[in-house]
């Protein structure tokens, strides 16, 4: 064992080395820190395909975590394991005073994270979490009563009333990178950890100004290609949401709502962590789902015969990307016209979106079905026609995802929308009463 002692600095959904608020208290601790980051098999052993992009973005971007510190005379510690397993091999090496991170709120990384706080509290060592991946968490946002908003209209209200009164702060982690052990660390290849390159190409953020100036008018048309792309960025941390709220300060309150239902969505996964797998509005339970596999089957590969929900799913499953107006449609068709459990949906998002993050992934969700918070009325059921035709009038996103639909051979419209919008509706209406 090592005499000279170490602060561990534990990467997770924070890839970066600038304004990372954890890595700053770390590097600021007056002990030399050694960075790591942990490919967790209790995560990676549930994954359905040893071809999965997101764990090809981490690895690109430990890569790049990885040269910068290299240049800087030090390293990377990259392994693969079960955390607390990990900890407890580290701590027969080196003599830690303590382990900084940035807090993850979802219902599995506070299950390990106290583990891994027992196990090193047992062995005279302390677990640091500092708060990085949003501006408010769980506890800073809620009604004068101290309850959780279960509403987002007032939820957003509060939460930008706050951010006036308390300046966001700054955590320049990158002008201390000397602070880190000087050792070169280990790196594991993608292969080593079971995995195979996927050949999919990540997105750079698209931040311009005039991109977010613009957000409001053009977010909604997707053949525009006018969104951020900055989705699988703030889900692993790549880009500081500080930075991504300054820019929306500056340039678009649109966008800067839409950073803000991410945190209203995170909250209520914190307070209610049922609906991780059950409807958050239990009135809903009731709701006799068709969950036909055929027409499921029909829905992920984009073969409805409507050619928007088509293309969504298309664009999906080819990218890991959906344009934001498309994953609200396709959740609708596949909640209200086929009448499949918006679990189904959920789940198929989940192994699909590079973003996937589960707080989103599953309000969005429960949003679409209306079984959630905050929820569209049940009767609210979108025409895939009509939004066609509001939202790609000239079908140049169709016919770059779906070339073939104005061809004879296209598939004929597995559900009638007419028929498929009063089933929903009556459906819904039995299953209150």
């Amino acid at each position: 064992m090592q005499t000279k002692q170490v602060v561990v600095f534990w990467f997770r959904r924070d890839l970066r080395l600038d304004d990372n608020h954890g890595l700053y208290e770390a590097l600021k601790s007056g002990v030399p820190v050694l960075p790591l980051f942990i490919f967790d098999t209790e995560i990676l052993d549930k994954l359905p395909s040893k071809k999965d992009a997101r764990v090809e973005f981490i690895h690109h971007h430990l890569e790049k975590i990885y040269q910068e510190l290299n240049r800087n005379g030090s390293g990377l510690y990259v392994t693969n394991g079960k955390p607390a397993e990990i900890f407890r091999e580290l701590l027969s090496k080196h003599k830690i005073k303590a382990v900084y991170a940035n807090k993850d709120y979802e219902p599995y990384a506070l299950h390990r994270d106290e583990n891994v706080k027992k196990l090193l509290q047992a062995n005279h060592a302390d677990l640091k979490l500092f708060k990085d991946q949003v501006i408010f968490e769980e506890s800073e946002v809620v009604k004068d009563n101290g309850k959780p908003y279960t509403v987002y209209t007032p939820f957003s209200r509060k939460w930008k009333a706050k951010l006036l009164e308390e300046p966001l702060s700054n955590f320049p982690s990158e002008k201390y990178l000397d602070n880190f052990i000087k050792q070169k660390g280990t790196f594991l290849s993608l292969q080593l950890i079971g995995f195979e390159p996927t050949g999919m190409k990540f997105p750079e953020p698209l931040l311009k100004d005039e991109r977010l100036e613009k957000y409001q008018v053009t977010r909604n048309i997707p053949a525009l290609d006018s969104t951020t792309k900055t989705g699988v960025h703030l889900r692993f941390g790549t880009i500081s949401v500080r930075k991504l709220v300054r820019l929306a300060q500056k340039t678009s309150e649109t966008y800067l709502n839409e950073l803000i239902w991410r945190e209203f969505f995170m909250q209520i996964l914190f307070h209610f962590p049922h609906v991780e797998t059950q409807n958050f509005n239990v009135k809903y339970d009731h709701v006799q789902w068709r969950n036909n596999e055929q027409d499921f089957k029909n829905w992920c590969d984009g073969k409805t015969g409507y050619p928007m929900v088509d293309a969504g799913m298309c664009e999906l499953n080819a990218t890991g990307f959906m344009h934001n107006r498309l994953r609200m449609l396709v959740a609708s068709f596949l909640t209200k016209h086929l009448l499949i459990d918006w679990r189904w949906g959920e789940a198929y998002f989940a192994e699909k979106l590079l973003d996937y993050e589960l707080a989103s992934n599953n309000g969005n969700w429960q949003w679409a079905a209306g079984t959630g918070c905050d929820a569209a009325p049940y009767f609210r059921v979108f025409n895939p026609m009509e939004q066609h035709k509001k939202f790609d009038p000239h079908s140049e996103y169709v016919k770059k995802w779906v070339p073939e639909w104005q061809e004879l051979s296209y598939i004929q419209p597995i559900v009638d929308h007419k028929f498929a919008r009063e089933r929903a509706i009556n459906t819904y209406k039995e299953a209150l009463n």
